[in-house]
């Protein structure tokens, strides 16, 4: 089974953006926001497909979040891990092949 335990992590930023950053988490959403950011980098800059695999994240943990969906099970599994698995086999791998986000060397 995957691990997916949520594991801290320290990031600097400038003072304009920590600003704006404060503001957001007023409304309990920084964590959320810089995580969804760092994990669209990591997958690649594909907006599309970065809006949709954002999507499937957020399904599946509406899906973990239920009561009905965790309490109800068949054959020893929840039909929130059964939904959740076939979702997570719909995250689309992003094509980052050529595409440079860092400073090449001269």
């Amino acid at each position: 089974m995957e691990d997916n335990k949520l594991v801290p992590y320290s990031v600097h930023l400038e003072r304009s953006i920590y600003d704006k950053l404060k503001i957001a988490a007023k409304n309990r959403k920084a964590s959320a926001l810089v995580r969804d950011a760092i994990t669209m980098i990591i997958e690649g800059d594909d907006e599309f497909n970065g809006g949709y695999n954002k999507g499937i994240r957020d399904a599946i943990s509406l899906i973990k979040e239920d009561d009905l969906a965790t309490g109800l099970a068949f054959n020893g599994q929840t039909v929130a891990d059964v939904l959740s698995s076939q979702l997570e086999d719909m995250i689309v791998s992003q094509n980052v092949k050529g595409k440079s986000n860092g400073k090449k060397k001269v």
